[in-house]
């Protein structure tokens, strides 16, 4: 294992830490995480299970939904068998390959999952704007096309990424703040100019989930001017209520995501620690609660858990 204060450091490898001022309690801190990574598992995979296999949710809302489930399936399992690795075994190395890919792996589905978040906001602003085209418009193949277009933006989005840390050269440390790899964190371990990952990351951020949440917002102001319209109270608390869900994943999603990118930037003085939770935030959150939140308020996928219940 590579000496963290090697001054002739070759990025092999890297070190994971992210227990800060936790080191004795981090056996125990791990199954908690492990509770929520299974319970994300079971609760995306029923998602998934739910939606192929009920023809009646065969429609574009619910192909969104199911999009978004897989999206999180993968983002948690490409995080967190390696973060329980190093809090139950101490496996602190990982391969510098092995890195890149966990990084690349975690900055393309972000943006995989905040072009769904997109998309289905734009599903609630035709089917509430304009309801007689939004079956003419949003059809299965066009589904199919729009996730296809999501999968190519989100690798689009996160391929430069591990090209632009090969051309650093890195010296000194190679202990890394969190228990996975992420860009903003590798970058700052290398001792060459910076420059390029930070115009990039940062252009790419905005273009991406800095665009989406703009254009997430500008749905739901057109949404609500609808909503108000409508002549009924009861019509306009119904129309708005099924916008409650994502609504909710919108906000479960981009907070975290907001706060990590401003800590990383702008948070030098704080403590590791808050990094440390920021970062845990953002990556296990949304999968844990995606698939309560659109459980509970969704009816069609609420009878059908009860039904699997029941009769299991």
């Amino acid at each position: 294992m590579p000496s963290p204060n090697n001054t002739d450091f070759s990025p092999s490898s890297f070190i994971l830490s992210g227990t800060p001022r936790l080191e004795v309690a981090r056996f125990w801190l791990a199954f908690p995480l492990c509770s929520m990574y299974l319970m994300a598992i079971v609760g995306n995979g029923a998602v998934v299970f739910i939606v192929k296999t009920e023809r009646s949710l065969h429609a574009p809302m619910y192909f969104f939904l199911c999009m978004l489930a897989a999206v999180d399936l993968a983002l948690s399992t490409s995080t967190m068998p390696r973060m329980l690795s190093y809090l139950w075994f101490d496996w602190r190395e990982i391969s510098f390959g092995a890195c890149l890919l966990q990084m690349f792996l975690i900055h393309s589905l972000s943006a995989v999952e905040s072009t769904v978040l997109l998309t289905m906001a734009w599903d609630r602003y035709m089917a509430i704007c304009h309801p007689l085209r939004h079956a003419t418009i949003l059809t299965n193949p066009m589904t199919a096309k729009i996730g296809l277009a999501a999968m190519a933006r989100g690798v689009l989005f996160g391929l430069p990424l591990p090209l632009l840390i090969r051309r650093l050269s890195f010296c000194g440390s190679n202990v890394l703040s969190h228990s996975y790899c992420l860009h903003q964190d590798i970058m700052n371990l290398a001792c060459t100019s910076i420059t390029a990952n930070v115009v990039y990351g940062l252009t790419a951020i905005l273009l991406v989930m800095g665009l989406d949440a703009l254009l997430i917002a500008l749905s739901y102001f057109m949404i609500i001017k609808a909503v108000l319209q409508l002549s009924s109270r009861k019509e306009r608390v119904k129309a708005f209520s099924t916008c409650v869900a994502h609504l909710c994943v919108v906000l479960a999603f981009y907070m975290p995501l907001i706060g990590l990118s401003v800590v990383h930037r702008f948070g030098k003085g704080l403590t590791p620690l808050v990094q440390v939770v920021m970062g845990d935030v953002y990556l296990l959150m949304p999968p844990l609660l995606n698939p309560i939140v659109y459980g509970a308020r969704t009816k069609q996928i609420r009878r059908r858990i009860l039904r699997w219940i029941l009769h299991h």
